[in-house]
Order: structure tokens, then C-alpha cells, then sequence
């Protein structure tokens, strides 16, 4: 057994070194472990503290050993402080999914899984996650944080449904939306103690489908001091996180405003941008637009927030991909073809967590209802393949108009996708001509068969 273990080592040690200088990190939450080369210390793998000191420490360290770039996983949220130190240090950090490089048995030890990244990374067979930079991370960060008090504010309303529930008032049945101008100005009323249903009935909105007489029923109940003190709190909760969010969205337009402007920009949105739902306050078209050069709202199923958390994954330059392709595989939107032997064993995509892929799933899911190239293309799938394929490939579709649109900053331009639709019309017409011959048929146009008749 010792005798094949040295054989091995030995056997990997002859392979062809590309990155000489290459380290591998091994990154936990309390202790880092850090692997270079053999030649560079007479300790070549040493543990490190996870204080800011020590991570300082750390890079003098890598510095000293002549250390150009650094391998490590991208574990939770850990890696965030050291990799920034790094960068600032001036080493190249290749950050590494995970999933590569723990398919290997064996190494199952903090010490042997660094000098297996270091090891791995030397000799070329790590690829480095994509990143943005640090401005367009930074609007990123408040941009999860801001959907996070989204969560927490619908958490809140559905407490504000359950008390309610308790007390046999059916508002929520009634009124679509609880929390809006109706419903809120209903619920202070009944906590600053009023219960007659006539009078609580009058502060409903004449916007509201039912009658006054349907709101005053519904709010008709058990008024008991416990629910209500739920309630109460429930309504704090969530006014308190909706000043959060305008919170979130001032500093994210602040924060958008440091950008540069692209110089030659595309057609400026047409429409006026109005807020709606859990979109943010201020205009984001127009500023994506400014930023990126084009308007991306211009394509069918792309919202604002879309397009901001396009951004924010992204960021303004796309160039980081070499083609559509590439960008579409980031995603894992396209097939993963698996062939052996000639054969084609699966061509499902691959399972990725990406949050813009989730997006322009999302995005892909409107348009069913939409009247244009891309609303006819999803319907035409989703008739032919089913939903969940379907979204999938809607979504690849839109990930490449994105990255078109970006790479040459031209505008959407809708007579594109018409033209492939009537071509798609004419190979239908075509194939009817082909099976109505040879079932003895000759397909004749409306138009003429109505002059024939006349």
C-alpha cells in the first residue's frame, strides 16, 4: 500500500505544472488551513485563525512565498473577508464551486483538501466563478437584503390574515389587498377602537368591487384583546419593514448614481416608469438605461426588477463571456448533453442555483399572455413540450437577447422575432401542403376559394 501511495504521489508530481505559484485555502468558520508549494516553506501548510489579523497574516505569508495566485472554495459567506484582503494584496483569488472538487474520494481532512486545491490549481484544472466587481457587488448586497425584508414583510401580513382568521373578520376575503390604502386604513380603525361595521365600511376606497354592504359583514366578529394585540403588532412589524425597503431603494439609487454613463446609448424608454407592487420607488429604466446603454424593459416579460437584478448579477459589461453560449451556460439554461457509446443518455440542464437564472424563469412565465413574437414563441413550446420545459427554454431565449443587446448596445427590435414566426408559419404551411398530397388533398387559400365560389 506504501509502496502505491508513493507511486501516485510520484505520478502526479510528473505532471506538467502551469501556475508555479499557485496556492490552495481550505476555509472554515473558525480556522483557514493554507497550502503552497513544497519549495516555498520549510512548513508548506499552516493554520490560520479567521480574525482580521490573522487573515492579514495569512497574505504576508502567501506574499512571502512568492505566492501569485490562490485557490479557494467559495464555502457560505466565509470566503467573503479573506477574498477581498487578498485582492486588495494584489493575488489572483480563483474562486471554486464546491461541487468540482469534491467528487474525488479520499482527502477527507482540512489538510488534504487544501493541498488538493493547491494541487489541482497548479496544474490548470480549476476554472474561477464569475464575480463582478466591488461597486456592482456592493449594490448587490443591499439588493438581497432588500428582498429579504420583502420576505419579512409578507410574513407579517400573513399574521395580520391570522388574527383576523381569529376573530371571524373575513377582510381579507373581501378586500384583495389588506395592506392597501382600504385595508390599512380599515385595521388602524379597528385599533384605535372602533367596531361598527357601517362606519368601517365607509373608509373603503371607491376603487373596491365589493359593495359596502359585503365589506360591513365581513366585519362583523369576536373582537378579543389577545388578536388584536397580534394584530397590532403584525401592522408595526410591517410598516416598519416597508421603511426598510424605501430605505433599501434610496441607497440603492444612490449607489446607481456613482456609475459611469455609457457614451453612446440606444433609444431612451418610452414609457413612464410608475412603481408597482414591490418594485423599487425611483426610476429604474431610466437608470439601467444611463448605465448600461439600452433598455432592457423594451423586451417582452422583463420588468424593472428583472432588469435590476440583472444588473446586479451581472453588472454593466458582459464581456467577461466569450459568446452567448457561455453566458447561457453560466446560467444552466442550456442541455447538459450525457453521451457514452454514440448515445445521447441525458440532455437535461444542469442543476444550478443562480438567481438571475430564477428571474428570467420568472420573466419567461409572462409571457403566455403576451401579444408579441416572444409570447407566440413560449405558447408554441409550451404546447409542443409542456410548462416546465417550456420556461426553461423561453428563458434561455431571453438570457440571449440580453446578452446580445449588451454586447453590441443596440435596441430590441421586435421584427426580428415576427420574421422567425412567419417562417416558423411557412414550414407549417409547407409540411399541410406535403401531408394534404399525399392524402390525395390540395390546400387552397381562403382568399381564393371565396373568388372561386363567387
Amino acid at each position: 500500500m506504501a509502496r502505491n501511495g508513493k507511486n501516485k504521489t510520484q505520478k502526479q508530481k510528473s505532471l506538467p505544472f502551469i501556475q508555479r505559484d499557485a496556492a490552495g485555502i481550505d476555509i472554515g468558520a473558525t480556522e483557514i488551513y493554507v497550502a503552497v508549494p513544497e519549495d516555498r516553506d520549510i512548513r508548506p501548510v499552516r493554520k490560520f485563525a479567521t480574525f482580521t489579523e490573522d487573515l492579514h497574516a495569512l497574505a504576508d505569508w502567501l506574499i512571502g512565498c512568492s505566492i501569485k495566485t490562490v485557490a479557494m472554495e467559495s464555502t457560505g459567506v466565509y470566503w467573503i473577508a479573506l477574498f477581498q484582503i487578498l485582492e486588495r494584496r494584489g493575488l489572483e483569488v480563483c474562486l471554486v464551486n464546491a461541487r468540482h472538487v469534491k467528487g474525488v474520494p479520499g482527502r477527507k481532512t482540512d489538510i488534504q483538501d487544501c493541498q488538493w486545491l493547491q494541487y489541482l490549481h497548479s496544474v490548470g484544472l480549476l476554472r474561477g466563478s464569475f464575480r463582478p466587481t466591488d461597486a456592482v457587488c456592493a449594490v448587490r448586497s443591499i439588493l438581497r437584503h432588500r428582498d429579504n425584508q420583502l420576505k419579512s414583510a409578507s410574513r407579517q401580513v400573513l399574521l395580520m390574515q391570522k388574527a383576523l382568521t381569529q376573530m371571524n373578520l373575513q377582510l381579507h376575503n373581501v378586500i384583495s389587498d389588506i395592506t392597501g390604502v382600504s385595508g390599512l386604513a380599515i385595521i388602524d380603525s379597528i385599533l384605535l377602537g372602533e367596531r361598527e361595521p357601517s362606519k368601517l365600511s365607509g373608509l373603503c376606497d371607491g376603487r373596491i368591487k365589493a359593495s359596502r354592504q359585503v365589506v360591513a359583514k365581513s366585519l362583523v366578529g369576536d373582537y378579543r384583546p389577545e388578536h388584536l394585540f397580534c394584530l397590532q403588532q403584525a401592522l408595526e412589524s410591517y410598516r416598519h419593514f416597508q421603511n426598510q425597503i424605501a430605505a433599501c431603494d434610496e441607497h440603492i439609487e444612490q449607489m446607481l448614481a456613482r456609475f459611469d454613463s455609457q457614451e453612446q446609448c440606444a433609444e431612451a424608454p418610452s414609457a413612464k416608469y410608475k412603481a408597482q407592487g414591490n418594485q423599487p420607488a425611483f426610476d429604474v429604466p431610466s437608470e439601467m438605461h444611463r448605465i448600461l446603454g439600452v433598455d432592457l424593459t423594451a423586451i417582452p416579460g422583463m420588468s424593472a426588477q428583472g432588469v435590476l437584478n440583472f444588473f446586479c448579477e451581472v453588472g454593466p459589461q458582459i464581456t467577461r463571456f466569450p459568446s452567448s453560449k457561455h453566458f447561457a451556460s453560466w446560467l444552466g439554461l442550456c442541455p447538459d448533453n450525457r453521451i457514452s457509446g454514440g448515445k445521447i443518455l441525458s440532455s437535461k440542464t444542469r442543476n444550478v442555483r443562480c438567481r438571475l437564472a430564477n428571474a428570467l424563469r420568472m420573466a419567461a412565465t409572462t409571457l403566455y399572455r403576451s401579444h408579441s413574437g416572444l409570447g407566440d414563441y413560449f405558447r408554441r413550446l409550451r404546447a409542443r413540450l409542456g410548462s416546465p420545459a417550456a420556461i426553461t427554454a423561453a428563458a434561455h431565449k431571453l438570457a440571449r437577447i440580453l446578452f446580445a443587446m449588451l454586447r453590441d448596445r443596440r435596441s430590441f427590435d421586435p421584427q426580428l422575432l415576427g420574421a422567425l414566426n412567419e417562417k416558423h408559419l411557412r414550414r407549417r404551411q409547407n409540411s399541410l401542403r406535403k401531408y394534404a398530397a399525399s392524402l390525395g388533398f390540395e390546400l387552397v387559400p381562403i382568399q381564393n376559394l371565396a373568388r372561386s365560389v363567387s
